[in-house]
């Protein structure tokens, strides 16, 4: 598409959706900000309990790492539309992944369990039918439950199915030429542009039922971008920042059409990714290697159904991945059985209410820590030796074995904001504190009892090496 036409695009696209909200006459400028939905504040975060009209839309953006977002203050223009939506929004600036390999960092999302404690640590690991997922207690109170997904390791068949009415992998499109997989070990049919047109008509069909959709986008992780998404250059790094822009220009199609519908208006946005990507920081690329920032560092942004009065307010204590549904089931004040253990996560309501109001972050906040595991054999089966680290304020604790060496190192980010610099031969105290709680949490046992498994089919371990993993 020339510039050009483009601009009038984004020009006509404001225009139409100033005058679907009443506001043609009150705004001429192109640089005003669209009126999307109504104004909101605490009042009606806390009011959203009792509304039994919201919908939740989840979109998991595979391998996304929060500082390569410019949402998120990365100086290229990475994610222009979750930028503009987050002028409005709830963004997360500590938000941690449970692992940094797929399987393990859903199972620990989707559970509110640590991997140690959820049991999804090896390759042919799977949820067992006791946990309860998001999708059957959103199905439990009255909503429709639809989950599209591209990654194979969340197939039904390692039991992420469970609770949803629909779940499927969408069948690829017709793919145009310009379309480019720059990601060498990649091999899967198909891109995003798939699955959000398969979310489009779900939409269409359902918009006026209460509905959970989950959304599992891949582009990212495949390095997919386009000619119009190709800004940034050619290096490795660069192509993936071409990817997320060229992901979120995918979004942007979703986003248009839901405003079309008026769906901004009584749906919840809730965007996070399971894990981040390496670009040799300390001489490693891609994830399932390691637990460093760069891994497991990721964005949770919310979008509410109105715009937040205040503008964008931002929760900067620590969160995790675990803590997201114990979050959304208390804003919608959603009827959840009680878990047999208790969860790892928890709600993160106050914290939101504070950041919404410019208050500061309740006091219990402030220590709240976030674990990270990762088998290191988990693509040959059987257990093997562990990578597990722990975040406590501006602390993180790494530990790791290297050719059958235990390795331990301690990061300070408020010395060193990459965290490249090892400080634990200076802080042996706080090394051996942070080391004491790390290790108790690699050891403990899965709530369900020993972990169940599947055996893989050929055709599921060559879907997942398509995809560029090493599965033996």
């Amino acid at each position: 598409m020339a510039p050009m036409i483009r601009m009038v695009r984004v020009f006509a696209l404001v225009f139409v959706m100033l005058c679907l909200l009443g506001g043609c006459e009150a705004t001429t400028t192109p640089n005003a900000d669209p009126q999307l939905w109504p104004l909101g504040g605490a009042e009606e975060i806390e009011a959203l309990a009792a509304r039994d009209d919201v919908n939740v839309l989840f979109i998991l953006v595979d391998t996304l790492r929060a500082d390569r977002m410019s949402a998120y203050g990365y100086e290229r223009e990475t994610t222009p539309t979750l930028e503009r939506l987050g002028r409005f929004g709830l963004r997360f600036d500590r938000h941690l992944a449970q692992s940094s390999w797929t399987k393990a960092s859903m199972a620990s999302m989707w559970t509110g369990l640590y991997p140690t404690r959820n049991g999804v640590i090896e390759f042919d690991d799977i949820i067992p039918d006791d946990a309860l997922l998001p999708a059957e207690v959103f199905a439990a109170n009255g909503f429709r439950t639809v989950g599209l997904y591209r990654n194979g390791w969340v197939a039904p068949t390692f039991g992420f199915g469970q609770g949803f009415e629909s779940y499927s992998r969408p069948s690829p499109l017709p793919r145009r030429r310009a379309v480019t997989e720059a990601n060498p070990t990649v091999s899967l049919a198909g891109h995003d542009g798939d699955l959000i047109q398969f979310a489009i008509e779900f939409l269409r069909a359902e918009r006026d039922q209460r509905f959970f959709l989950y959304l599992h986008l891949m582009d990212v992780h495949e390095y997919t971008f386009d000619e119009e998404a190709a800004l940034f250059g050619t290096s490795y790094s660069d192509i993936y920042d071409n990817s997320i822009r060229w992901t979120d220009d995918a979004l942007a199609t979703l986003f248009d059409q839901m405003i079309e519908w008026g769906l901004f208006r009584n749906t919840l946005i809730v965007l996070t990714s399971d894990h981040g990507e390496a670009f040799r920081e300390r001489g490693e690329e891609g994830h399932a290697r390691s637990l460093y920032r760069e891994t497991t560092e990721i964005p949770l942004l919310v979008f509410f159904p109105f715009r937040l009065e205040r503008g964008s307010a931002v929760v900067k204590s620590r969160t995790r991945n675990v803590d997201i549904w114990p979050t959304i089931y208390d804003l919608l004040g959603l009827e959840v059985p009680t878990p047999v253990e208790p969860l790892d996560g928890v709600s993160l309501r106050d914290e939101i209410l504070a950041a919404a109001q410019r208050l500061p972050p309740p006091h219990a906040s402030e220590e709240r820590e976030g674990f990270a595991h990762l088998s290191q054999h988990w693509g040959r089966g059987g257990s093997g030796d562990r990578t597990y680290a722990l975040a406590r304020g501006a602390t993180r604790y790494v530990r790791k074995v290297v050719q059958g060496d235990v390795v331990e190192e301690l990061f300070d980010g408020r010395l060193d904001g990459l965290e490249l610099v090892d400080r634990s031969a200076e802080e042996p105290e706080r090394l051996a504190a942070m080391r004491e709680r790390a290790d108790a949490l690699a050891v403990e046992a899965p709530v369900w009892g020993a972990p169940e498994t599947r055996e893989l089919t050929e055709l599921e371990l060559n879907q997942l090496r398509a995809l560029g993993y090493k599965v033996d």
